[in-house]
């Protein structure tokens, strides 16, 4: 499996402040460095931390790959059209939430992730979804032409209890194989850290995870090279 890390709450730390450090563009190279295969930023309709400057600047200097999330919102897709991101994965978006609160709801929203996804794709952005793993919303993905499906694995990562988390492991692993079936790329990502993500290795045909805050949390203490070492060792 690959690695994508999310350097959103770099951002967030630069705008408590309004300051111009830490910069995310540097913690990108960094990351890179340390084995990472894709940088994920979500670029919010609030721009409450990733900046365009950011998505700018990434698309000149990353060596890698960038994955911009982004709410089928005007403004954020046309910047996207502007900016061609290799990977671009559409999720819900409310402005109250401190972060992404469940998976979009592509079958209430076809028409709309349809259109969004064949201007992205037909401008070179690959498209994925982030949706939870029901088997509604993975066969309303299967027509939207998207390439990609991004499980949400954040009841997952909330379970109470080893038996919560394990029913919740069985719903991604139900959820993988049946985008497989219907010839979807399968990725995953939502609070794993490095407690619960060796699991993932249980859900067939993941070929990469983007994870972000429990990085950044570690790195607080230990570093950011170090922190995302640790990480890919643990996926790999």
């Amino acid at each position: 499996m690959k690695l994508g890390v999310n350097i959103d709450h770099v951002a967030t730390l630069r705008e408590v402040r309004k300051a111009i450090f830490p910069d995310p563009v540097k913690a990108a190279a960094i990351a890179e460095m340390a084995g990472a295969d894709g940088i994920t930023v979500h670029l919010r309709e609030d721009r409450r931390h990733i900046q365009d400057r950011d998505v700018i600047l990434l698309m000149k200097t990353i060596d890698t790959k960038l994955n911009l999330e982004m709410a089928i919102a005007d403004d954020v897709v046309d910047k996207a059209l502007e900016y061609k991101p290799q990977c671009a994965c559409l999720v819900p978006e409310k402005r109250e939430e401190l972060t992404t609160e469940g998976g979009l709801n592509v079958l209430d929203n076809i028409t709309e992730v349809t259109r969004v996804t064949k201007m992205l794709q037909d401008n070179g952005t690959v498209v994925s979804l982030f949706i939870d793993p029901a088997e509604e919303q993975i066969k309303a993905a299967a027509e939207t032409g998207a390439k990609f499906i991004e499980l949400h694995t954040g009841e997952f990562a909330n379970a109470e209890n080893e038996i919560e988390q394990m029913k919740e492991l069985d719903k991604l692993i139900i959820a993988s194989e049946l985008a497989h079936k219907f010839g979807i790329r399968i990725n995953a990502g939502h609070g794993l850290n490095y407690h619960n993500v060796s699991l993932m290795h249980k859900v067939p045909h993941l070929e990469e995870l983007n994870i972000g805050h429990s990085i950044i949390a570690r790195a607080v203490f230990s570093g950011l090279e170090t922190a995302v070492r640790d990480m890919k060792e643990l996926i790999s």
